[in-house]
């Protein structure tokens, strides 16, 4: 999970579909108030937090989240590049420090390096466990029960962006960047076809369970119980 604090909605936005295609989940937040609430909420592995908020200072921020959570890897963004704002930011627990603007390939690798940093196991499969249902997100393999399912690499997409964030509806729009390869961009209704396939065979794997409901007006959500 990658929370994002910064008040720039279509930066953020942006972002949101940079690192949901790259398999991450990923909320967005644009005060440090929402962020607060958002931790304990989210659990995120990796903050992007950025230096200027409409609510307060991002290094106070910084420096209160690293207190409450030690294990917490914070990333500060900001269009302030000056080394004395940098070596402050890091000097006060940022991890790392990056400024606008940025390419978004460095922020990938940056997030990366932060989530080895962060969790040693994290080159290792992981596992996505809830009741009934197991999603191996690097080995690309599904289970229900003791059956795997074959998925498409566009289900298994669809798949992880909705079970990655489990009760939050996820918009057509978002779907379609998680599901992007390259400059392949599927349509609205493509997706409802694939999440429509998808669906189908986690039903005919175990019939009944409904994992991925429909939201009216929105799109789709992922409903599981957890193991």
């Amino acid at each position: 999970m990658i929370l994002i604090v910064d008040d720039d909605a279509e930066l953020s936005q942006m972002l949101v579909e940079l690192l949901t295609r790259e398999g991450w989940a990923v909320h967005a937040v644009l005060t440090a108030g929402d962020g607060e609430r958002a931790i304990p909420q989210r659990r995120p592995e990796v903050v992007v937090l950025d230096l200027m908020l409409p609510d307060a200072n991002g290094l106070d921020v910084c420096r209160r989240w690293r207190g409450l959570y030690p294990h917490l890897a914070i990333l500060m963004l900001t269009a302030r590049g000056d080394a004395l704002d940098r070596v402050l930011g890091l000097e006060i627990g940022a991890d790392d420090y990056l400024a606008k603007p940025f390419d978004r390939r460095e922020l990938v690798a940056r997030i990366r390096a932060l989530l080895r940093r962060q969790l040693p196991g994290w080159a290792t499969p992981a596992l996505l466990r809830f009741d009934g249902l197991t999603i191996d997100r690097l080995q690309r393999e599904v289970v229900v029960g003791q059956r795997v399912v074959a998925l498409t690499g566009i289900e298994h997409k669809l798949l992880l962006a909705l079970a990655g964030e489990p009760g939050v509806p996820r918009s057509r729009e978002q779907l379609c960047a998680a599901a992007q390869s390259g400059n392949y961009r599927p349509l609205d209704r493509t997706v409802d076809v694939q999440v429509g396939r998808l669906r189908r065979k986690l039903d005919e794997a175990a019939p009944g369970r409904g994992w991925i409901g429909t939201v009216r007006g929105e799109g789709y959500v992922f409903m599981p119980r957890r193991a």
